[in-house]
């Protein structure tokens, strides 16, 4: 068996990540890309509003998909092109969640898949700062141009498994795994007729029953020092494949959400949240705005320049903007 896998990449339209309006799709054979595919669609219905900062993000709009087929009636050729494939995302949690609440809100079964996750991967095998996409594409020697278009976006996270594999001296996922001692991680089949729905879903059926199609709820800029809350206790039954899991995680800036809740939903994912920079430290969720970019620009709270000096001596840390933070929590 050869380096045979595809890589997927949803652009959703909102924040609920069951709203996919686009797909990019890489198929890999022998370690060598053999063929491509992009669609756009429209969301599953009652969750088809197009936010602004997700239009602001792709630049995907309502307009660009109507007309297009939904996502359950489209996903019968996406699953086609993946057909028994491992599954490859650069943060694979947000994407098998794309396809699992879009099925569930469409009222479609989903098959079983084994993934990769090459966030994951790219903390293990990589010494950047930002394990965001288009550093570690530029790690990989794919670098990235047009960041948030999903054919783009599923090429680079190809070519970075590739070089992961190639500098693991690994000809196959199996053995990708092996040498890094690792389980591969896999998402069961589901069929929403009689399996417990997923909590995005459930949250954001609840929340189409109470207001109809209306945009998520978006909390006002508090000004003043945030407040930071309690630091829970890690949930030891979180799934370790998740990219939070056995993380110290620290936040900075102002968050959309309240940083205590942004600490309780990463401690749910095995994370352990604590309130400044230390040693200890593995992750800084930056809010403001900040986005990967940023590292290079300077534009950087005290945390963040705190937690620059400590990757340079050496400690592996990692920088994530809040819309990333948000992808690995559901949303």
């Amino acid at each position: 068996m050869g380096l045979d896998f595809t890589a997927i990449d949803f652009e959703t339209a909102n924040g609920f990540r069951g709203s996919p309006c686009a797909v990019g799709l890489t198929k890999v054979r022998g370690g060598r890309v053999v063929d491509e595919a992009s669609w756009l669609m429209r969301p599953p219905v009652n969750h088809d509003h197009f936010e602004y900062h997700n239009v602001r993000v792709h630049g995907i709009k309502a307009t660009d998909v109507a007309g297009r087929p939904r996502f359950g009636d489209l996903f019968p050729e996406i699953g086609a092109f993946i057909g028994g494939d491992i599954l490859a995302a650069h943060n694979a949690a947000f994407d098998l969640g794309v396809i699992r609440s879009g099925l569930e809100v469409s009222g479609l079964p989903g098959p079983a898949y084994d993934y990769v996750c090459t966030v994951m991967l790219s903390r293990r095998c990589y010494s950047l700062v930002s394990n965001s996409l288009p550093f570690a594409a530029e790690e990989a020697g794919v670098p990235l141009v047009n960041h948030h278009d999903a054919a783009e976006d599923a090429r680079a996270c190809a070519g970075i498994l590739i070089d992961i594999a190639a500098r693991n001296n690994a000809n196959s996922i199996a053995e990708l795994y092996l040498s890094l001692g690792l389980v591969l991680p896999h998402q069961e089949a589901f069929d929403p007729a009689h399996d417990v729905l997923s909590k995005a879903s459930l949250t954001a059926l609840a929340g189409a029953a109470a207001g109809g199609n209306s945009p998520a709820l978006v909390r006002p800029f508090l000004s003043g020092w945030p407040e930071e809350g309690a630091n829970p206790v890690p949930n030891a039954d979180a799934e370790p494949t998740h990219p939070l899991y056995g993380q110290t995680v620290v936040f900075t800036g102002e968050l959309s959400m309240a940083r205590p809740e942004a600490k309780v939903r990463s401690a749910e994912l095995g994370a352990r949240p604590e309130s400044r920079v230390t040693a200890r430290t593995t992750v800084l969720v930056v809010g403001d705005g900040f986005v990967a970019a940023d590292l290079r620009s300077g534009r950087l709270t005290g945390k963040a320049r705190r937690v620059l000096e400590l990757h340079d001596r050496g400690q592996p840390i990692e920088v994530l903007s809040e819309g990333e933070f948000l992808q690995m929590v559901g949303g």
